[in-house]
């Protein structure tokens, strides 16, 4: 089964050449790497097939070596030093876990990549390290439609755990190998993608992975990928009854085969505890944690008197609490599962990996690290295996796309798992309205490194990104929407949309004109308000001025409630969509008017009910239209 799947995966990216219009590269690495445990470094040797599937030809190619922003002074450290000076809402604009940490680092705590030699098909290339960035002047061009092998040996040391990867971090975990390799830059239809590393976002070329890593005996691994010799390193990869035999030495090779990915993650400890679980379709969940209590009761001390009171103000409440979490998360992600495969496209790895490590939830191909396991983290970092991991999107240039749909899937599926049937949504909508007040907000088309403050940035990606998606079922109806969702993930799964293939995908699949929402949404910050401004008697029924306030404009619901209880819904289509929605609750009658035009500054509706028989006129009931004002959205009539 395993050999099939990786054959399947990885002639979808030749599949993805063969479509009119549409390229991508494709990479397969072969890295080995040496680990010593005890001085935080390690050296490897790594090859790279490089496939030009380009119409272009290459004169350059580009590394990522992220580990080279954690140095004193490093644009990493300038950067967040100086958001420590911005004032932000709740103090300063500086990530905390960053702050001016980096600025402090010591020769043994600071991390390095350093390229020794590299070769393009066995000649030596000339290269050059700029900082985060390896640039190689090559010395034969690459040509379209062409395939070169690279050869690299590097020499590695692991930073001190500030951001994402690292060793040592706050609980305790030796090793958090995110970002651990010198990782080809990717190239598409815009150029080359060599963004310096300075705290944000990521962009890799869809290839396979072979792995293996010699560590220390004591250290247990959880990785991306499949791990090919489970009965050699034990730990809980065996099969059951089996008799693990490790080789003679004091180390032991871990070979993992990742297909069909564009990261490769891998974390190690000598005290994980390893637990897995088998789901569905020969599909195995796993989990690797490590208590530590006297690192867990230093957390609780630094949480406020509020959450102490949660744990009735006694920190091993706190560690139980967390090592439950733990115990309990892979019975939280199985039942998860069916519900994201129904509704966001079915996973198409056979395992996923919740790893204890890093500085909070981080997402990679097949795997996350984690530090907790509340059951909202796992599944918004699960839920980025679809949004990044298979719809690989540019995130520096669409964070949205990434942070801001997988901010929206978090929170169906915990609404499913709650079975909370509440507005889901609530609070990605306050966490928009509230950059949509601050005079801070950028569009969304900023590129992610060049958000002002990480307020602006975190606001935009996630929840706005978040309301972009709810709110696109508002403007094409919720079912349609789910269907727009589906029929993105069958047409770019394992390839790199951008937001106009998105919109395309929603317009032929909903038959609306939606690029207007795009150009309000994404690339501007104009906001949405629209208001009841009168109503009146007009011989026997009533009519309804409506006004649009704000610069967005939008369809309208409005919601008219009568003396008896019924109710009737009027609906206003925008003239830019070039249609309709169709009704979503088939039980409530729904008047349809011409489209309002969006130049028009008011719109009169009516309804054949008298004026003093109307209770209640609310524009948008169900609250998904962003609405910054909704104080103006609902009329209560007292008579």
């Amino acid at each position: 089964m395993k050999k099939v799947l990786i054959s399947m995966l990885a002639m979808l990216p030749l599949l993805a050449t063969a479509q009119t219009g549409y390229w991508q590269q494709k990479v397969k690495y072969t890295m080995d790497v040496d680990v010593n445990a005890n001085t935080n470094q390690f050296t490897g040797k790594q090859k790279l097939e490089y496939w030009n599937n380009s119409p272009d030809t290459l004169t350059k190619v580009f590394y990522h070596l992220y580990w080279n922003a954690f140095q004193p002074g490093s644009m990493m450290d300038v950067r967040s030093q100086r958001q420590g000076t911005i004032p932000g809402p709740r103090g300063v604009d500086w990530d905390g876990r960053v702050k001016d940490r980096i600025g402090k680092l010591n020769k043994e705590e600071i991390g390095y990549q350093k390229v020794l030699s590299l070769k393009m098909n066995g000649k030596p290339q000339s290269f050059k390290m700029l900082e985060t960035i390896l640039e190689v002047k090559l010395d034969k061009p690459i040509l379209p439609k062409s395939k070169v092998v690279f050869e690299l040996e590097f020499e590695a040391q692991v930073p001190l755990q500030i951001r994402r990867s690292g060793r040592d971090n706050a609980e305790g975990v030796r090793f958090s190998m995110s970002q651990w390799y010198p990782k080809l830059c990717e190239y598409d239809k815009d150029g080359w993608h060599p963004n310096p590393y300075i705290a944000r976002e990521f962009y890799g070329v869809w290839g396979d992975f072979e792995v293996k890593i010699s560590i220390d005996k004591s250290y247990i691994i959880g990785a991306s990928g499949y791990l090919q010799n489970p009965n050699q390193v034990g730990y809980g990869y065996e099969a059951p009854g089996t008799k693990v035999v490790r080789p003679a030495g004091e180390k032991l090779l871990w070979h993992f085969i990742a297909p069909n990915v564009h990261d490769f993650v891998w974390a190690a400890d000598p005290d994980y505890t390893h637990i897995s679980k088998p789901v569905r379709d020969g599909m195995v969940l796993h989990a690797f944690y490590k208590i530590a209590p006297e690192l867990l009761r230093k957390q609780y001390e630094a949480l406020p008197a509020a959450r102490k009171a949660e744990y009735k103000n006694n920190p091993d409440n706190y560690v139980a609490f967390y090592k439950g979490q733990w115990e309990e998360v892979l019975d939280v992600a199985a039942l998860a599962l069916p519900y994201m495969d129904k509704t966001f496209g079915k996973y198409p790895y056979k395992q996923y990996s919740f790893i204890q490590g890093g500085d909070g939830g981080m997402e990679y191909p097949m795997a996350t690290l984690l530090k907790g396991a509340g059951p909202d983290l796992i599944i918004h970092e699960w839920m980025h295996s679809w949004y990044q991991m298979m719809m690989g999107t540019n995130e520096a240039l669409y964070a949205w796309m990434d942070e801001g749909f997988t901010s929206y899937a978090e929170s169906r599926v915990m609404a499913y798992l709650e079975k909370d049937t509440g507005f889901a949504q609530a609070g990605n909508y306050k966490g928009y309205y509230a950059l949509a007040k601050s005079n801070k907000e950028e569009p969304l088309t900023t590129h992610a490194d060049h958000f002002n403050t990480n307020f602006a940035y975190t606001s935009a990606a996630y929840t706005k990104g978040a309301v972009f998606l709810e709110q696109l079922g508002y403007i094409t109806g919720a079912d349609v929407r789910d269907k727009i969702l589906l029929a993105y993930y069958n047409q770019w799964r394992f390839k790199h949309p951008d937001a106009n293939d998105f919109m395309r995908v929603a317009e032929k699949t909903s038959g609306l004109q939606l690029d207007w929402y795009k150009e309000y949404w994404v690339n501007s910050t104009k906001t949405i308000d629209y208001a009841i401004d009168s109503l009146w008697d007009d011989g026997g029924k009533t009519r309804l001025r409506l006004s649009r306030v704000g610069l967005v404009p939008m369809p309208v619901d409005l919601q008219l409630t009568f003396k008896d209880g019924t109710k009737e819904l009027h609906y206003i289509p925008l003239d830019l969509m070039y249609g309709e929605k169709p009704a979503e609750d088939p039980s409530l009658p729904r008047k349809v008017y011409d489209a309002w035009k969006w130049t028009n500054p008011v719109y009169i509706i009516e309804t054949n009910h008298k004026l003093l028989d109307i209770t209640v006129a609310e524009i948008d009931p169900s609250q998904r239209m962003a609405d910054v004002e909704r104080k103006n959205n609902k009329l209560e009539l007292k008579w």
